[in-house]
């Protein structure tokens, strides 16, 4: 690769805050109210024009599916989000589980509600792009934005930019899956035109269950979810292709729908999967972006065919960005192993416990018989660079693992944790490698945390 050489140029500062929280997803927003409400200035910084995340800018509606008769669910700010968002209007039952189906717009409000009640200063539309670095402790972030290339100095920092951007830069080890073994990025879409009552009566004849993810996704289930009802489609897609309407070679059409509104929107089709593409690649970024517009479209029109109450249905929406479930993941000071999530690990050092719900590498299980894991402090911490925590899908672990700690209300279970830690080491004057985590744990149960 070529190199210029950049003339050495003075940034100006933009802010000094306590703790800057970096990506505004389940993770970071859950990380930014979370130090906010421990009495800490604290800055919440995202790339785009709201927060939320995958929730409003991918539009991913059923953050918690995995919530049903017997689950040992997480308590805390993400159980939070749904009660928010459900009391401003803004959810509906969601159709396959014992959870609230978002609707991603009024998310948007709901995140700037939380972000304002708690005190929390906002900035959007800035992308962090370097981090800065002293005798191995962090000490801020360079941005860049429409008021040109800033720095933003903090006490602590929180990287909840799902693919670890700030803990690799700032020289944190990390990892990554193999591009062939990569769990896939997904472009969504809504429709409109839907004959809801028309297309509801197909699903019930159809009668779809967890069972049929086997079969069109090749997934390993433990086999206590097979007879579980699933919002799943496949059959219009297989239709098609043995019509010609979708190529034989264009395997990633096909997965799951959300909302269906009486106006006849399904605002929520989860149905263009594509492996083989890295989202830390700016190039690959492009081609998924591009491919799998193409690919909607050609959904889109199977539906049509073959898809009773889609016949005049058309594209209302596409995500504002890809749906992005494995990149980088920091080396922790623990690296949490398929091991813990699936025997029910317990840890000292927990901040927060997730039930026992994996979901990707052609693994689900979901947790239906009440078992669930402890979250340790150790995977929130990199190695080699102190001050600096991750929260979200970049948190320390193996591919199973990650199976489960990337879904979004596990996200807001290390985002939290790592907002009070960053509160709680900033305010007592202790790095974050050195926080008593005992300090940790009992403001965290202040903020209705379940720990054990």
């Amino acid at each position: 690769m070529r190199h210029i050489t950049e003339d050495p140029r003075a940034t100006p500062v933009l802010l000094e805050t306590d703790v800057l929280v970096l990506g505004s997803g389940p993770g970071g927003l859950a990380a930014a109210v979370a130090a906010a409400r421990e009495g800490v200035h604290t800055t919440l910084v995202d790339r785009y024009g709201c927060f939320g995340g995958v929730i409003t800018q991918v539009g991913v509606e059923s953050i918690a599916w995995y919530r049903h008769e017997g689950t040992v669910d997480l308590e805390g700010v993400g159980i939070e989000f749904e009660q928010r968002a459900k009391a401003m209007g803004g959810t509906e039952r969601e159709s396959q589980s014992q959870s609230e189906a978002l609707d991603p717009e009024l998310f948007k409000v709901v995140a700037d509600e939380l972000v304002r009640e708690a005190g929390v200063e906002p900035l959007l539309h800035c992308l962090a792009v370097d981090a800065i670095v002293e005798d191995g402790a962090i000490k801020g972030v360079i941005v860049e934005s429409k008021s040109g290339r800033q720095a933003i100095l903090a006490g602590r920092v929180i990287d909840a930019t799902g693919d670890a951007d700030i803990a690799h830069r700032a020289g944190a080890p990390c990892r990554a899956t193999p591009l062939a073994e990569m769990m896939g990025v997904t472009v969504t879409f809504s429709c409109t035109g839907l004959d809801r009552q028309r297309f509801l009566d197909y699903v019930r004849a159809e009668s779809p269950t967890y069972k049929d993810w086997r079969t069109g996704w090749q997934i390993e289930t433990s086999g206590k979810e097979d007879d579980l009802f699933s919002p799943y489609l496949q059959e219009p897609f297989e239709q098609a292709r043995n019509a010609g309407l979708i190529p034989e070679d264009v395997t990633s059409i096909g997965g799951t729908w959300g909302r269906l509104s009486d106006a006849g929107e399904a605002t929520y089709l989860n149905l263009v999967y594509m492996r083989g593409y890295d989202a830390t690649d700016v190039r690959d970024l492009t081609r998924a972006e591009i491919e799998g517009r193409r690919q909607a479209l050609l959904a889109i029109e199977a539906l049509r065919r073959f898809a009773p109450g889609f016949e005049d249905a058309r594209l209302r929406t596409f995500g504002m960005t890809l749906g992005t479930r494995d990149t980088r993941k920091i080396l922790g000071r623990y690296d949490l192993t398929e091991h813990d999530v699936r025997g029910e690990a317990r840890f000292a050092d927990a901040v927060g416990i997730f039930p026992e719900f994996i979901d990707g590498y052609g693994l689900l299980v979901l947790p239906t018989t009440g078992r669930y894991f402890q979250v340790p402090y150790g995977i929130l911490v990199p190695r080699n660079v102190d001050n600096l925590l991750v929260a979200g899908r970049c948190v320390a672990g193996d591919k199973i693992s990650h199976a489960a700690t990337r879904s979004q209300m596990c996200c807001a279970v290390t985002g939290q944790a790592a907002g009070v830690a960053a509160a709680v080491s900033f305010s007592e004057g202790v790095t974050t490698a050195l926080v008593d985590v005992a300090r940790v744990q009992a403001a965290l149960k202040r903020q209705g945390v379940r720990l054990f």
